[in-house]
């Protein structure tokens, strides 16, 4: 998959002066005035394009985790289907012997002169109908009535899967065809968002990436104390797996090793340790024990928004390690640098 790498921040510090980008207002609004119909709107002011930039990242990392849920559940289908294929394949199998069984039975019979009328029925593709007549039964050997019902219990069985297989199928096109829109969401967000910064002159670029760097904020949150060690060894294992992949880049879609979005690192680093969690940042905020804020402890997950759609690894000492956003790199953060929605011990 492609990393589709950035080079411009989401600016998660909305308390930065938007005298940042004073300079680059006529250049901002010219490049956003050349975008093709339905692109978004032309920001009025270096503020507004400001905002439109921050709220592009937002609506891509929603639209990143909807794709990593639609791959993972794509995975699951193909698993289930794949489950299901096996056992169509050994009961067909199952059913030709039977088959074969029944037919050399009517064989004997009708060398020896003893035809029945459940010859018939022997060779028949459906005894369904045949054997739903009760009375015919009283008509057949014990021996061939036992072996047809045997037959009958595993075509339906058979029928059954297949059912099931061919369901898992349209299921798995429904979710790959729903990867392919959130991939495509997630491309033209960003694209629009690099245009917009892109207007911009180099030394403004990079001023406008120092100002969401968050540098000098402060590190925990009122009401957060100095918090212990890990909960347990395995927190403190995928806590330091996060540390080892500080600087890597943030990619979108990706789980490691080489790069991540916040909800692939964290997973990334529970996986070293050890421990299973799932793959979107709404998955990883029930993967676990819920824990006040002012009861974080490093190794905790620390998931963002009222939609769940970022996530963190609590590093202590009012920290967290995450992917930030295209064209960053894993790094520290300050805990409260977006709205909290839940703390999450695995």
């Amino acid at each position: 998959m492609a990393s589709h790498r950035r080079t411009s921040p989401n600016g998660l510090d909305r308390t930065v002066r938007a005298t940042v980008l004073s300079a680059a207002a006529a250049s901002a609004a010219a490049a956003l005035s050349a975008f093709p119909a339905g692109a978004e709107p032309r920001p009025a002011d270096p503020a507004s394009a400001r905002t439109t930039v921050d709220r592009l990242y937002r609506e891509a990392e929603r639209a990143t985790e909807k794709f990593n849920a639609a791959g993972e559940r794509t995975r699951r289908l193909r698993e289930q289907l794949d489950r299901l294929q096996d056992r169509v394949a050994r009961g067909q199998e199952g059913v030709n012997r039977m088959r074969g069984a029944l037919g050399a039975l009517a064989g004997a019979q009708y060398r020896s002169g003893g035809v029945t009328p459940g010859v018939t029925l022997i060779l028949s593709e459906d005894p369904d109908g045949y054997l739903d007549k009760a009375a015919t039964l009283e008509r057949i050997g014990y021996q061939q009535a036992g072996q047809l019902r045997s037959l009958q219990s595993a075509l339906r069985t058979l029928r059954q899967q297949r059912e099931q297989a061919s369901g898992k199928l349209t299921e798995l096109a429904k979710s790959r065809a729903a990867a392919a829109r959130h991939k495509k969401t997630v491309q033209r967000k960003l694209a629009t968002a690099r245009r917009l910064l892109n207007a911009l002159s180099p030394d403004q670029r990079d001023a406008y990436a120092r100002s969401s760097r968050d540098v000098g904020r402060p590190g925990g949150l009122p009401g957060m104390g100095q918090a212990p060690g890990a909960s347990s060894g395995r927190a403190s294992a995928a806590l330091m797996a996060a540390r080892q992949a500080v600087g890597a880049p943030y990619a979108w879609g990706q789980a490691g090793p080489g790069a991540f979005d916040c909800s692939g690192l964290t997973q990334w680093a529970y996986q070293r340790a050890g421990v299973a969690i799932p793959r979107t940042s709404q998955g990883q905020r029930g993967a676990g024990t819920q824990v006040p804020l002012s009861q974080a402890r490093p190794g905790d997950l620390v998931v963002y928004r009222a939609d769940g759609s970022h996530v963190a690894i609590y590093a202590g000492n009012g920290q967290v390690i995450h992917a930030p956003y295209p064209g960053a790199r894993v790094r520290y953060d300050p805990v409260g640098m977006m709205p909290i929605s839940s703390v999450t011990r695995p």
